[in-house]
């Protein structure tokens, strides 16, 4: 079989870093590293044999050729055949019917009319929204919003809450509250005494995680970890020629004004004057939307930037667009994860968004 022609699987994607490079699997939503060296013979001889590959180098690297196929194919990301013609490659071409296909809603003491957004999330064409609580909030206020996208026979498919944990918190209550509404992707409860992750009771729907982390306001957005990593091809895509972060995105802040994200300063109406396919025409609201990891300094040469999500609202230099994420505390020069609050190099910046 290893003397046919080797054929990397179409959804699996490499990605090369500055030291080294990724296969994106995005089927299974999983990645692999590997070296810079497997990248680059990726990229050359994918369709041909290993003999050709072992030949093109004088024999010189048989053994390493070996433990790099050896390791492809343990990890099923390659296959073997004499046809590689009859295998494209994935397009990664990009595209959405909708106008904004993601919308976040905040909450703190005031309580948005969600009943006036239904039929403009329409007009939008949005099929995910997230809505955030800073305070307390009466699950029977949850049930309500429930019931309206019921009704109205909503477009949104899925739907995020985030709550803040409160003494004697009904997690029944809120089960209860997932079994009888499919369209529930999460409830995530911060400020929680611990952490705690509950099985989805659907598949990869309707699920709830405790979390310890206390999220007092729209700044805590920005974080860059690798538990916001996700390999699958609509992102990937999405990543090439658009930001990941605010394509395509639109929020309403606690206070009702409407934004490209709630962690930014620019607002382009309030709700209760302004519509949103209104705010959304304005000039300046597309501004970061084409601007892609491939762009932005230090990102461009991260192995994971196209399974990363962006921050353009809080940035290592904030006078710069193409500047890092500042809540990244990751070195693609030396693949090493660090605390980023406590970087000496971010100090200016964390000093100016006043953290």
């Amino acid at each position: 079989m290893k003397q046919s022609n080797f054929i990397l699987f179409a959804d699996c994607i490499p990605v090369k870093g500055f030291n080294r490079s990724i296969i994106c699997d995005t089927k299974s939503n999983n990645y692999y590293l590997i070296p810079n060296g497997l990248y680059d013979i990726l990229e050359e001889y994918n369709g041909k044999t290993i003999d050709t590959i072992k030949k093109d180098f004088e024999h010189r690297y048989d053994e390493i050729i070996d433990e790099y196929f050896d390791f492809l194919l343990n990890n099923k990301l390659i296959f073997f055949n004499s046809n590689p013609e009859l295998f494209p490659k994935m397009s990664t071409k990009w595209n959405s019917p909708s106008l904004i296909t993601n919308i976040i809603i905040d909450y703190d003491e005031n309580i948005h009319d969600f009943n006036t957004l239904i039929s403009q999330f329409e007009i939008l064409k949005c099929s995910y929204i997230q809505l955030r609580f800073y305070k307390k909030i009466d699950l029977d206020y949850i049930c309500s919003i429930l019931k309206v996208l019921k009704e109205e026979k909503s477009r949104i498919v899925s739907i995020d809450f985030i709550l803040p944990y409160y003494e004697n918190f009904n997690l029944e209550e809120l089960n209860v509250i997932i079994r009888e509404n499919s369209r529930i992707h999460s409830i995530i409860i911060f400020n929680s005494p611990y952490d705690k992750s509950y099985e989805p009771l659907r598949q990869k729907m309707g699920y709830i995680m405790l979390v310890e982390r206390n999220i007092i306001n729209e700044k805590h957005c920005g974080i860059i970890n690798e538990e916001y990593f996700y390999s699958n091809i609509k992102l990937f895509s999405e990543s090439q020629h658009h930001n990941t972060c605010l394509n395509k995105k639109l929020s309403i802040d606690k206070e009702g004004n409407i934004k490209n994200c709630p962690s930014m300063p620019a607002s382009f109406g309030n709700i209760k004057e302004t519509t949103l396919s209104e705010a959304l025409n304005q000039d300046g609201f597309k501004k970061y939307w084409n601007i892609t990891k491939d762009q932005i300094t230090t990102c461009k040469d991260c192995e994971f930037r196209h399974i990363c999500t962006d921050c353009r609202a809080y940035i290592e230099e904030p006078h710069n667009i193409f500047s890092k994420p500042l809540k990244c505390g990751y070195d693609p020069y030396t693949n090493e994860w660090s605390d980023w609050s406590t970087n000496p190099l971010k100090q200016k910046a964390i000093e100016f968004y006043e953290f």
